[in-house]
């Protein structure tokens, strides 16, 4: 068994492993030269969670920092004290970036390339679990502006973040409206001469306490393990009530999100230009901010909000659509990220190339027509983790099941009358731009993505195995006999 990625999800689904599957042996191969996926790769100024700890934490180890809303270094450390608390990383082999898979019915393996300082190391395995994420680690999404070249001060993206860059005393233009930049604008106003956020259209923006007081008191009197599962489910529900009335009543929504604003910012300032977006919430992720860190900084007078698009650079700042000019010394592209789903691995099944493009996602976890390869991919509307443990909860009862019976391969056939949709029903940018490369979603079960985890709780952790559309073949002998020299 292979895992693919030591960052958050793949550290459980190794788990979930060890734990489940305990016969079975694993590797994960890790592209980069520590664990921590996106928590190690992501340095920018204030660099935190946009979801609670006690949802995006592991269900099986609980959260045991005051805050709920969680910096990057303390994810950072809770993912690798894990990994180190079970022995996992014992199991991770750094340097290793999977370009290429091939699959083979005859022997029912995977073949797997990975690329290394060495050169191309090859394993084989009978089974992959990617836990890459869900987008491009070389590099995030930065329009093609006209003129970028002609500013004389620093441009930086944060996902490639300069380790000794100093902004002190400096004037700081972040553009974007996600929650990256709303991240970055307060974190860096705190040592910055001004900090602005450019941005081309509104984002919603809510905030919510740092800290939990309700898993706060849970765990000062309730034991550790029964407080956080509490916690956990109560955070995990009120999630999903606020999801389900935003969609069923976004007029009101709209109206309790500019309630919060207003308070924050008060009835002076220009909701309607700066933070009242034209589309529905959660047609885009909404931005929470912890403690409203972010009205904060804007009410202070350290930073700002401007509304308007880019049309140029010169040497000391942004031209904009509206005439106005925004002076800068340094400029942070907070614009987005390139989805890509398995970061671009190459794959065929006995030799012909498959595109995800033209697949169709089951149960959110494998592939139409592609045996033997699930992936860890959370939810849009949710903590990451929700999704990603019962994922691999999936994967351990699919592995126990195959061993049981005698199967080699687990293939969900594609039913020709199920239509397709967007795997991703989001309209921001970073979804729209990779939408013709992502895989398709189905209009029923158990292909559509219901982003909704009780729904997956039920059908992952207990639903049938063996529910018409998962294939199973049996061992082939090639298979067979090497099982048995194993055995001897």
């Amino acid at each position: 068994m292979l895992v693919v990625g030591a960052g958050l999800s793949g550290i459980g689904a190794a788990y979930h492993l060890q734990t489940r599957c305990p016969t079975r042996s694993y590797a994960i191969l890790e592209a980069r030269e520590a664990i921590g996926g996106t928590w190690d790769l992501f340095r920018y100024p204030g660099v935190r969670s946009d979801s609670d700890m006690y949802t995006l934490g592991y269900r099986f180890r609980p959260w045991r920092e005051a805050k709920a809303i969680a910096d990057g270094p303390s994810i950072l450390r809770y993912i690798r004290e894990t990994a180190a608390e079970h022995g996992i990383d014992r199991h991770i082999r750094f340097g290793q970036r999977v370009a290429r898979m091939a699959w083979s019915s005859e022997d029912a393996r995977w073949t797997v390339h990975a690329e290394t300082t060495a050169g191309v190391v090859r394993y084989t395995c009978e089974f992959v679990y990617a836990c890459t994420g869900y987008y491009e680690y070389e590099a995030g999404y930065t329009p093609e502006w006209p003129d970028l070249a002609k500013f004389g001060g620093r441009v930086v993206h944060p996902q490639q973040w300069p380790e000794h860059l100093d902004y002190a005393g400096r004037r700081v233009v972040v553009i974007g409206s996600g929650a990256t930049a709303v991240t970055l604008v307060p974190a860096m106003a705190e040592r910055a001469a001004h900090v602005t956020m450019l941005q081309r259209s509104p984002t919603y923006v809510f905030s919510l306490p740092s800290r939990d007081r309700v898993a706060t008191w849970l765990r000062e009197h309730l034991p550790e393990r029964l407080a956080y599962a509490l916690a956990r489910w109560k955070n995990v529900l009120l999630s999903m009530a606020f999801y389900q009335y935003a969609r069923r009543r976004p007029e009101r929504m709209k109206t309790l999100i500019r309630h919060g604003v207003r308070a924050r910012l008060g009835q002076e300032y220009d909701i309607d230009t700066h933070f009242a977006p034209h589309y529905d919430p959660w047609d885009q992720r909404l931005c929470f901010v912890p403690d409203g860190d972010l009205f904060k900084a804007i009410r202070s007078g350290s930073a700002d909000v401007v509304t308007d698009a880019v049309i140029g650079f010169d040497a000391a700042g942004i031209r904009l659509k509206s005439g106005a000019r925004l002076d800068a010394d340094i400029i942070v592209t907070a614009t987005g990220l390139r989805m890509r789903i398995l970061n671009g691995v190459t794959l065929t099944v006995d030799g012909a190339p498959v595109a995800l493009s033209s697949t169709m996602a089951y149960k959110g976890a494998m592939y139409s027509d592609i045996p033997n390869l699930a992936s860890a991919l959370g939810y849009t509307n949710a903590s990451w983790t929700l999704k990603c443990d019962l994922t691999a909860e999936y994967v351990c009862r699919l592995l126990n099941h195959m061993a049981e019976f005698g199967y080699g391969s687990a293939t969900p056939r594609r039913d020709p009358s199920v239509a397709e949709a967007p795997v991703i029903d989001f309209t921001s940018g970073y979804v729209l731009r990779a939408l013709a490369s992502l895989p398709r979603q189905g209009t029923r079960t158990p292909w559509k993505l219901h982003q909704n985890y009780a729904w997956d709780l039920v059908t992952l952790r207990f639903g049938a195995l063996e529910d018409g559309t998962m294939h199973f073949e049996p061992l082939p002998i090639t298979a067979r006999r090497r099982l048995a020299r194993r055995g001897a």
